[in-house]
């Protein structure tokens, strides 16, 4: 199973695509931007408590087939 590349930051909604380097994920896959991860989380995810690190960038080749999600997820924090 792929990762799901959620499409915005949980905390502020700023746009993530598939290929920046300013998102970040937790091991339940809770998105966050840079600026939120390192200023307002530590790197510590604010859902479950989890390692917050940057996340991997799909191939452009392997996104046709397994393209990143566009469901939009907003965190109450």
């Amino acid at each position: 199973m792929a990762l799901e590349l959620r499409p915005n930051c949980e905390c502020c909604d700023r746009d993530l695509p598939p290929a920046s380097r300013e998102a970040y994920i937790c091991t339940f896959e809770c998105t966050f931007c840079l600026d939120c991860t390192s200023a307002k989380f530590g790197y510590v995810c604010p859902n479950c408590g989890g390692e917050l690190v940057r996340r991997p960038i799909r191939p452009a080749a392997k996104l046709a087939n397994h393209p990143a999600s566009t469901v939009r997820v907003r965190t109450t924090l």
